[in-house]
């Protein structure tokens, strides 16, 4: 056949295809210009506050730069003088009400009686756990651990920071528990730390959460503290020199379930611009009903995945 023959995708419309140059096409993604840098720890309740509107950030804007979180050694270890004086934090008890207060204000829940009976005694031994599998594995896998700790420290009031504990988050990953948190207490495991800590001070990280962006020139912005989603556009926008940005559109609810197992529903509120009252219906209209599972925990809705 003399004419080279097509069909438009989008028309449906078949016929003789325009005569195009040939040569070599490049589908390589654009190159990630700027380092996002999460610095956190695992017990730092204000990180738990904010995750609906990172992940939004995220999910809509990851496409513009490399995610990096980066541990920040919160708590070493209790002793006699204060912890955290800004927050009237002295002794473990004291970290139960003002977790109350931070998780009754983000919707995000937090019981904290934990610190009054069984306290986390260091935020150090989780961190070791995140940073082996973030060398051992990948950062998705490492972060997906520092999700399912927070879930179980804040909301389930468990003791992240016991071996048997973490020995379960991991094993519940699907990952080797026992091996993983024994490779973390060797002295290898604390120097991934230490690298981390030297890092956040390099950034000029003194509270939690901080986000730092820095772009190729090595010029960046700092935003610390929760932030609303806006503040991390802008953050974003200035680092990047550009007046707009496009956003990618927010993933289906059930995409979304599928990767993270667990939703509250102030996360769905935030990623999906939907009111706390409409948040049963457009779940209905969004999931089938063999798919998730509707629960309540501290006055909050959560909804996790039906695993088949």
């Amino acid at each position: 056949m003399k004419n080279k023959m097509m069909c438009d995708i989008e028309t449906g419309i078949c016929g003789v295809a325009e005569e195009e140059e040939t040569g070599l096409i490049d589908f390589n993604k654009p190159k990630k210009s700027v380092t996002l840098y999460y610095v956190t720890d695992p017990i730092c309740s204000h990180c738990w506050a904010i995750e609906p509107v990172l992940r939004r950030f995220t999910e809509q804007y990851g496409e513009h730069f490399n995610f990096q979180t980066v541990m920040g050694g919160l708590l070493e270890k209790w002793h006699d003088g204060p912890i955290d004086p800004a927050n009237g934090i002295y002794k473990p008890a004291d970290v139960a009400g003002h977790w109350r207060e931070v998780g009754d204000h983000s919707r995000m829940p937090i019981d904290g009686t934990l610190m009054i009976d069984n306290p986390v005694q260091s935020s150090y031994p989780p961190s070791r756990v995140f940073k082996v599998i973030q060398e051992n594995h990948n950062d998705t896998r490492a972060n997906e651990y520092l999700r399912r700790a927070r879930e179980a420290l804040f909301a389930f009031n468990q003791n992240i920071s016991e071996p048997s504990v973490m020995i379960e988050i991991v094993n519940n990953m699907g990952l080797d528990g026992e091996a993983i948190v024994k490779q973390a207490d060797l002295p290898a495991g604390q120097q991934a730390l230490n690298e981390d800590f030297a890092l956040a001070r390099s950034l000029g990280a003194r509270g939690f959460p901080s986000i730092i962006m820095v772009n190729e020139e090595n010029k960046g912005i700092k935003l610390v503290g929760g932030r609303p989603f806006e503040s991390y556009v802008d953050g974003l926008k200035q680092v990047l020199n550009q007046d707009e940005l496009q956003a990618k559109p927010q993933p289906a609810l059930s995409q979304l379930l599928e990767k993270e197992q667990l939703l509250f529903s102030k996360e769905i509120e935030v990623m999906y611009d939907v009111e706390l009252t409409e948040v049963n219906s457009f779940i209905e209209k969004e999931l089938s009903p063999g798919y998730y599972q509707a629960n309540e925990i501290l006055g909050e809705a959560y909804f996790t995945l039906i695993k088949k």
